[in-house]
């Protein structure tokens, strides 16, 4: 089944080049189905890539997926195209009385500041305050992993001495318990990173709601989800492109910025050729979440979902 999508869209054209079942919405409504309601709060300032790759992982599912992007209205950054914005991307405001049957919250370059100091922070939190009674199912990735830890369940965030940049092996926690979510993905598999602050599994393992599903010694506790299995947090970029860390690696050293190539990450000494790892766990992982804790968990009736 496809993925539903405006077909405006850049990543309409990129995803319909690589064999990609996208279907624009004109055609999706002439179809006698119920659709996965899936909304998008992208925080990230590379909007267009973002929703590309995060996009690519959910049209492989079986599922038709139907797909909102979502905006904050308290902060709007500079350099992201206000038109791709305004023509694409709804409020918070335009959303807040809607059901959706799952959310994905992104990652924001905003890492090493308090969160209550964020610009959109207030926002965020009525945003992750709405989630409990408008999702399904909701999935935090990195800084918004962090972000809902915090709002959720006080866990703090912790700066590294040096950038958590690379690609990095992660264990499965089997504790004798199948977990639908890590179905099929290997004991150990690779995920890539890059962030300066880390969140401590001896904090996880306090809060009796939480579980940690997987963990990088290097990492640290990296897959995790709530007991309900309503909100699910991932601290790396598993939707990240086979390029996207070399074009920050290539940013910040443009910026003079002292950093270090990502580790595990480049196949050549040339720094030319990329060693992609994790493309297969990140599809699993996203069918798995589609599947079991979003299409299986949810109501026929959206209108049910806080019920």
């Amino acid at each position: 089944m496809p993925i539903v999508i405006d077909k405006d869209l850049p990543a309409y054209k990129i995803l319909t080049g690589e064999r990609i079942f996208v279907m624009d919405k004109e055609r999706a409504c002439g179809q006698d189905i119920r659709p996965i309601e899936i909304a998008i709060l992208n925080l990230m300032p590379t909007k267009e890539t973002t929703e590309t790759q995060f996009m690519r992982l959910l049209s492989n599912s079986p599922l038709q997926v139907n797909i909102t992007l979502v905006k904050t209205s308290s902060y709007c950054a500079t350099h992201v195209d206000q038109g791709h914005l305004e023509k694409f991307y709804k409020s918070f405001a335009e959303i807040e009385n809607s059901k959706f049957d799952g959310m994905i919250i992104t990652g924001a370059p905003v890492e090493n500041m308090p969160f209550e100091k964020v610009a959109y922070w207030k926002e965020l939190e009525e945003i992750l305050e709405w989630t409990k009674s408008n999702v399904t199912s909701t999935l935090f990735i990195c800084w918004g992993a962090q972000a809902a830890l915090h709002y959720f369940y006080g866990i703090k965030k912790h700066p590294l001495k040096e950038k958590c940049f690379g690609i990095f092996a992660h264990q499965r926690i089997r504790d004798g318990v199948a977990e639908p979510l890590m179905r099929g993905i290997s004991d150990e598999f690779h995920m890539p990173h890059s962030r300066h602050t880390i969140i401590y599994a001896k904090d996880i393992l306090h809060v009796k709601e939480l579980k940690i599903l997987a963990y990088s010694k290097r990492a640290g506790a990296s897959i995790i989800k709530s007991s309900d299995n309503r909100q699910v947090f991932v601290t790396g970029h598993m939707e990240y492109d086979r390029y996207t860390l070399k074009n920050e690696y290539e940013r910040d050293k443009a910026k003079g910025l002292d950093i270090k190539p990502p580790v595990n990450y480049f196949a050549d000494g040339d720094m030319k050729e990329v060693k992609m790892n994790w493309s297969s766990t990140a599809n699993l992982f996203y069918i798995n979440w589609l599947n079991y804790y979003v299409y299986q968990a949810t109501p026929y009736d959206i209108n049910e979902i806080e019920k």
